[in-house]
């Protein structure tokens, strides 16, 4: 116990320097965040000025090199909360600079897809030592890895439109991860436009209805929707009543079309 308790002191200074190092290597995807996104209604939505991140565009690319360049030792090493905060951050970094290589003559991401293939399945994301697509990031390397089940990175990895959860205007680190992840997903879920309670139904995103079994996983022991639901149930601003219905299984959920346009400033 005491040789336990004596090298985890040794290697305390390491295991701090690891962290800071994780958290400053995203200072300035942070920066571009603070200087292009902007919050409206109250923050539950966010628009990007591409014409600004265009003209910022080589601070873009030296951050995507910066993370290109973390080989799979060097993040495996990471503790769990920093390695979901550099993936998320990844998947929003390269969806930018995927949506610049055609900005502004586009309306939606979908534009950027062909007739067999979709823009999420291109091989153009150089990490963690391969060539990958932005869904080997969301589905292999967060999803699929089963390293982090935690259903709220569906609220923080942004696929650059108006139905996604908004593009937070900050960079992740893993030091505030959970806090960061709780606050997307209270907005998301606080957002009239997406997600609404009215009184014969509940109507979501259909967020919640592609990932459905993320959110029934057993995530902070819930294994039911309805269960992640009233958690947040402030945030919808359900009623005594219909949070009773959650709870019983009886309310009827219905889910919402999903608005591909462009999250454009």
């Amino acid at each position: 116990m005491r040789r336990s308790i004596f090298l985890l002191f040794l290697l305390l200074p390491f295991l701090e320097q690891t962290a800071d190092a994780a958290e400053n290597s995203h200072v300035e995807w942070n920066k571009l965040l603070q200087r292009h996104v902007m919050p409206f209604n109250g923050g539950v939505a966010t628009a990007v000025d591409y014409q600004g991140m265009a003209r910022d565009r080589d601070k873009l690319k030296s951050y995507l090199h910066a993370l290109s360049t973390v080989t799979t030792a060097e993040f495996d090493a990471l503790s769990k909360h920093d390695q979901l905060a550099f993936l998320i951050n990844a998947y929003n970094a390269w969806t930018v600079e995927l949506i610049l290589t055609e900005w502004p003559d586009l309306k939606s991401i979908k534009d950027l897809g062909g007739v067999f293939s979709s823009p999420w399945s291109k091989e153009f994301v150089a990490l963690l030592g391969k060539t990958r697509t932005l869904d080997d990031i969301e589905h292999k390397l967060i999803r699929g890895s089963g390293r982090y089940n935690d259903p709220r990175i569906h609220f923080a990895v942004n696929c650059a439109s108006i139905g996604c959860p908004a593009l937070r205007a900050e960079a992740y680190v893993g030091s505030r991860l959970d806090q960061q992840l709780n606050e997307q997903t209270a907005l998301f879920l606080g957002d009239r436009k997406r997600n609404r309670a009215e009184s014969d139904s509940i109507k979501l995103s259909s967020i919640f209805k592609w990932y459905r079994e993320d959110f029934e996983k057993g995530w902070q022991g819930f294994n039911r929707l309805e269960d992640f639901l009233l958690v947040y149930a402030d945030a919808l601003e359900l009623s005594k009543a219909q949070a009773k219905q959650l709870k019983s299984g009886e309310a009827d959920i219905e889910f919402l079309d999903y608005d591909w346009r462009l999250n454009k400033k």
